[in-house]
């Protein structure tokens, strides 16, 4: 039990409230919980830089309006920065940083694009652009890029198309992380669709250990308000979901501890739920929070010494 209590203590957690406009942290077991920042306009995706001590988020601003922006703070709120400024990105959704890179990555919602930056927010690139020539902001939902991971070790990144709300025609789709020589963003040839007529996908968390692909799905039941999981590595058209937790209330927000065994999830009901990695010893932590977004998980270094 005393082990249990010190990883506890060590681990935390980085929550976004979109309504509130609030950053919140706390401890794994929802205690604790403090506002690092506010003021935010409207966050959906958070990610942290545990080397640097950074925690970083997406504010989509106005769906309508080219004004979406991301910040960095300290783990404790300090030294807050806008590192991409507002028209930077349309509507930045989910957001990934990939250590060994050190470069981070996210989903433009209305804008149509996979993107990344250097952790500074400078070198914006975009990787995938999925609009088809439609103008921005993009107004085709099935063509909304919104939940984003990264595997490194095989040169891939995975991202979701969520299609309108409930309407089962949601995607995830996988492409190498460089664009081929001679092709663009819009013109990509190596983007694989690896499910199609999902309920509504949202957030992407991948277990590279055991390479596993887990994400939340906001549509209707049966299929939707779950976390779903597939072998990333299945034979081509093989590759079969399962579902691992249900009754979300319009689930979002999704961080995987692989070494503990376990997974953190949000819904926009304002609750967060801390579960196994197969769905059992399901556990809320927090109810009635607002209206909940993105979540982050990062072990302290006090941790990492034990």
């Amino acid at each position: 039990m005393g082990a249990e209590t010190n990883v506890s203590k060590a681990s935390r957690l980085f929550v976004l409230d979109a309504s509130g406009g609030r950053v919140l942290a706390m401890n794994t077991d929802g205690s604790g919980k403090s506002v690092i920042a506010d003021g935010c306009r409207v966050p959906d995706g958070v990610a942290v830089d545990r080397e640097a001590g950074h925690v970083y988020w997406t504010n989509m601003g106005v769906p309508t309006q080219n004004d979406g922006s991301i910040e960095r703070a300290d783990f404790d709120g300090r030294n807050r920065k806008t590192i991409v400024p507002a028209g930077g990105t349309f509507t930045p959704k989910q957001m990934q940083i990939e250590p060994k890179s050190r470069k981070l990555y996210w989903c433009d919602r209305e804008g149509m694009r996979v993107m990344r930056a250097n952790l500074d927010g400078s070198n914006v690139e975009t990787l995938v652009d999925t609009s088809r020539g439609d103008p921005r902001p993009g107004p085709d939902a099935k063509k909304w890029c919104v939940g984003i991971t990264v595997d490194r070790a095989h040169g891939q990144i995975y991202w979701t198309q969520k299609g309108p709300d409930n309407a089962g025609v949601g995607r995830i789709c996988r492409a190498g992380i460089e664009i081929r020589k001679g092709e663009t963003p819009a013109t990509r040839t190596d983007v694989e669709v690896l499910f199609d007529g999902l309920p509504e996908p949202i957030d992407l968390e991948l277990d590279l250990e055991h390479r596993v692909l887990y994400w939340t799905d906001r549509g209707d039941p049966p299929r939707g308000n779950t976390v779903n999981r597939t072998a990333i590595d299945a034979p081509p058209g093989q590759a079969a979901a399962e579902i691992v937790f249900t009754h979300l209330m319009e689930g979002i927000g999704i961080a995987l501890d692989v070494a503990g065994d376990r997974m953190f999830l949000t819904d926009l009901a304002g609750s967060i739920y801390s579960a196994r990695l197969d769905g059992t010893d399901k556990r809320v932590l927090l109810a009635a929070q607002g209206n909940l977004t993105g979540i982050a998980y990062v072990v302290s270094s006090i941790e990492g010494r034990k």
